[in-house]
């Protein structure tokens, strides 16, 4: 089983995208995807109620992507990174914002953070607008 850890923010369009992307590995059989939604405050609210989770969980198993989903609280970088560690993740998947030629140079800062930090493969989506 190849385990990819993907940091899933509230935005439906990033989380498509990853979900997307992962939906497009060969191989995707042999993929689980673990869905992971981090809260800064309390983790009070049930991660099925999160709209992004839902439309990234219902693509990837749509896809035969075996999905799982958690729900971490605190700084969103670190409990991305010790989701890939705790789980022994193959890739971590965030997403990137749109920015503009500036802000380009400089991922968001979570993600900057977590590709900075990984000690693993991670894969960077972007949702694309139309």
């Amino acid at each position: 089983m190849y385990d990819i850890v993907v940091g899933v923010d509230t935005d439906v369009d990033r989380a498509l995208a990853q979900a997307e992307a992962i939906a497009e590995l060969p191989g995707r059989e042999e993929v689980r995807a673990i869905l992971l939604h981090v809260v800064r405050g309390s983790a009070d609210g049930a991660i099925e109620d999160v709209e992004s989770v839902t439309e990234a969980r219902t693509e990837l198993a749509a896809a035969d992507v075996e999905v799982t989903t958690e729900t971490a609280e605190g700084d969103p970088a670190m409990c991305i990174l010790d989701a890939a560690e705790r789980h022994d993740a193959n890739c971590i998947c965030v997403a990137g914002r749109d920015r503009s030629p500036t802000g380009k140079a400089i991922f968001g800062s979570v993600t900057q953070d977590v590709v900075v930090g990984a000690k693993r493969p991670t894969l960077v989506c972007s949702a694309s607008k139309q």
